[in-house]
């Protein structure tokens, strides 16, 4: 048994308290160990505030989510006019119901930007990787979240983008169909569909989501941050074990991180408040319109945070195989001259192209769609391993690499937007080609980052105070 530390009995109250809690649990002790003796780079710039606001958008979704599950009702034949009464009877109701759509595209901005500064500053290399695959399992469970969340409104897009999305599963051979049926609990999209969509969107997944933002924050604390240098902080320390290169978090990061979502939460308040459909991208104006099986809309489009992958899914058509069939023999004869591949890899690296092309040309399109569609998620997997450059940060890699980079933003831009419009030719085309600019910027990563001049990366951080 632990020996009880002793207080003054003179001492404060809330210091007498502290230590009748610290005696029985760590709460002192994880404080020091994840705050105020966790050092982090002092040379974080504004980048790294988006962490700490998805946390704080994860806290917001959970507790309007709870208020709204008061209200909710998972029937088919009650769930809109449930979310209706939410809206104009419930005290408050329809700001809380708001804010949790609003925070749904909210927490996917600050995930995509948080990302992409992981991206720029090599926040995936070693001994972060894990601390990757964690966040990219976390951005993984948040479109599972988001999607089955989207049609518990049981809305005219609610109910046809589920209908749209869940038959896609139809199309992988054999296990389709069934797989399908299991995940609709139906052979349509109706009240079994809700029932099991509200059911993992309130339990499961966000035990599965809670769980691997624990993982990555103990992972993340382990390890320590990475920083705009890309240089280890833990390679220079004082006599005492600390950090010459690290400041403290608390206070000086935690206040900074509350003055950042200061201004986050201006515009959050101010698009809830004025804009909470925001022009029908946070939430689709067929949506306020009762589900109806027999009537179908126009045009049907996922929320715009799926919309660069549903592009992807579209651009994958019977012609567009072709090419792809191209892209995997070019693949196969770029690996045989790789010298450092011996001959049975090569043939069997041969052997896999044949297998894979034959299947491309026989399997239907639709399918390949669906795989390209969940690629453009699994690769973000692999990217510690494909990233050979010798320098994690941007700042220290050719010059050419910053506009590489700012043409994959572009790209994923444009087909996020392509996303949303209708099909046409020109749309098709524009779609196809930014498809083989995502797989090539990955898949390519290997080669093209280790070209180039580099520049010398310091042995400690730079920082110039404000």
């Amino acid at each position: 048994m632990a020996e009880f530390k002793e207080i003054s009995p003179d001492a404060p109250l809330a210091q007498k308290t502290l230590n009748w809690i610290d005696n029985r649990f760590p709460l002192s002790k994880l404080f020091n160990e994840h705050m105020a003796e966790y050092y982090a780079p002092k040379n974080f710039n504004w980048w790294y505030i988006f962490g700490s606001l998805a946390l704080v958008v994860l806290v917001i979704q959970i507790v309007t989510g709870i208020f709204l599950v008061m209200h909710y009702k998972p029937d088919a034949a009650l769930a809109f006019a449930s979310v209706e009464y939410i809206m104009r009877d419930v005290p408050w109701g329809w700001l809380i119901r708001y804010m949790h759509s609003t925070g749904a595209s909210a927490f996917f901005i600050v995930v995509y930007l948080h990302m992409y500064r992981g991206l720029i500053y090599g926040s995936y290399r070693k001994p972060r990787e894990l601390v990757w695959v964690f966040g990219c399992g976390i951005f993984l469970a948040l479109m599972a979240e988001a999607f089955m969340g989207y049609l518990l409104p049981w809305g005219q897009m609610s109910y046809w983008g589920a209908q749209v999305i869940v038959n896609l599963f139809s199309a992988i051979p054999v296990v389709g169909p069934d797989l399908a049926l299991l995940i609709r609990g139906d052979f349509v999209v109706g009240d079994a569909t809700l029932n099991r969509f509200f059911s993992f969107h309130v339990i499961a997944v966000p035990l599965v989501l809670l769980g691997l933002v624990v993982a990555h924050i103990i992972a993340l604390h382990e390890v320590g941050s990475n920083n705009p240098d890309g240089v280890e902080i833990k390679a220079h320390k004082d006599a005492n074990g600390i950090p010459l290169d690290g400041i403290p978090f608390h206070p000086y990061y935690s206040v900074h991180d509350i003055f950042g979502l200061g201004l986050f939460l201006m515009a959050f308040t101010a698009i809830v408040f004025f804009a909470p459909e925001f022009g029908g991208y946070f939430l689709e104006f067929n949506n306020f319109i009762p589900a109806d099986p027999l009537k179908t809309p126009p045009h049907i489009a996922p929320v715009w945070y799926f919309t660069p992958f549903y592009s992807m899914l579209r651009a994958i058509t019977s012609e567009m195989m072709y090419v792809l069939v191209g892209c995997v023999a070019l693949a196969a004869l770029g690996a045989l001259f790789i010298g450092r591949l011996n001959a049975i890899i090569k043939v069997g690296v041969l052997g896999v192209a044949a297998v894979l092309a034959v299947a491309m040309l026989t399997i239907d399109a639709k399918f390949w769609g669906v795989v390209v569609m969940g690629a453009a998620v699994i690769i973000l997997f692999f990217l510690p391993w494909l990233d050979f450059s010798p320098a994690k940060s941007i700042r220290y890699r050719p010059s050419w690499n910053k506009w590489l980079y700012a043409v994959f933003v572009i790209n994923f831009l444009i087909l996020g937007y392509l996303g949303v419009l209708p099909p046409s030719p020109v749309g098709e085309r524009v779609s196809q080609v930014g498809t083989l600019f995502y797989f090539g910027f990955f898949l390519l990563m290997p080669w093209w980052s280790t070209k180039g001049e580099f520049k010398p990366v310091p042995d400690r951080v730079t920082f110039k105070p404000h």
